[in-house]
């Protein structure tokens, strides 16, 4: 299980990540002005951008935890349940989120370093 400070602390550990709250409650994850990841905190839920591949992946195999997202699920984003979640699984799916939208000379020095976010 993890929880949605720990959700926050795995974004945030992301280099150049910064967090906006964004419709009154929303909070989204950032990096160069583009979101990889949102919750609203109290709701055991966030969502995380992906790939259509990744989310197909995810949603057969763990259909209890991951879901399409409402209104981006056609874009790919996943709605996770933090309760089912394994922290290791999340922290990679934000890493991977992040890399998709991050400007391509932080990925290239993320990768360079090991690239890998904070984990549980």
């Amino acid at each position: 299980m993890v929880t949605f400070d720990q959700f926050l602390e795995m974004g945030l550990a992301l280099p150049e990540a910064g967090e906006q709250v964004t419709w009154e409650t929303r909070v989204t994850l950032r990096v160069g002005g583009k979101i990889f990841a949102m919750g609203t905190p109290g709701t055991g839920e966030v969502t995380v951008k992906a790939s259509k591949a990744d989310q197909a992946e995810l949603l057969a195999a763990e259909p209890e935890v991951f879901s399409s997202a409402p209104y981006v699920g056609r874009h790919g984003w996943v709605l996770v349940r933090l309760a089912g979640v394994d922290g290791g699984e999340l922290a990679e799916l934000m890493a991977e989120a992040w890399r998709s939208v991050a400007p391509k000379r932080l990925v290239k020095d993320f990768d360079a370093s090991g690239g890998t976010g904070a984990t549980l």
